[in-house]
């Protein structure tokens, strides 16, 4: 990732507009940012959220509160509690995630 043309700046997360994408069951809350190419999440999982489809698109992933798993399409699974991580290039891996407590993350991608 090459980052470059981006000014020292700060995010209060508390005033990005919200957006909410709706899984399989539960949903999914996101806080955008576009720096250039990178977008950067702050992203809430309701208890019960199961991602409606397979992603393909590479992600660095920090759990910050609750506990997710996601799963690899070759059926590897992975917990993550907060203070865990996760990385994945572009079309690396597929995978989805679910959470049945709730999960609040920080996503760049």
């Amino acid at each position: 990732m090459q980052m470059s043309d981006i000014p020292f700046g700060t995010t209060d997360w508390s005033e990005i507009e919200p957006t909410v994408h709706k899984g399989d069951t539960g949903h999914s809350t996101w806080r955008t940012q576009h720096f250039g190419a990178i977008r950067v999440r702050m992203v809430e999982h309701s208890p019960g959220y199961l991602a409606d489809r397979w992603c393909e698109k590479g992600h660095i992933l920090l759990c910050l509160e609750g506990e997710m798993t996601t799963e690899l399409a070759d059926g590897r699974v992975f917990v993550l509690k907060p203070g865990m991580s996760y990385q994945v290039a572009d079309k690396a891996e597929p995978h989805r995630s679910s959470t049945t407590t709730g999960a609040k993350l920080f996503i760049v991608d």
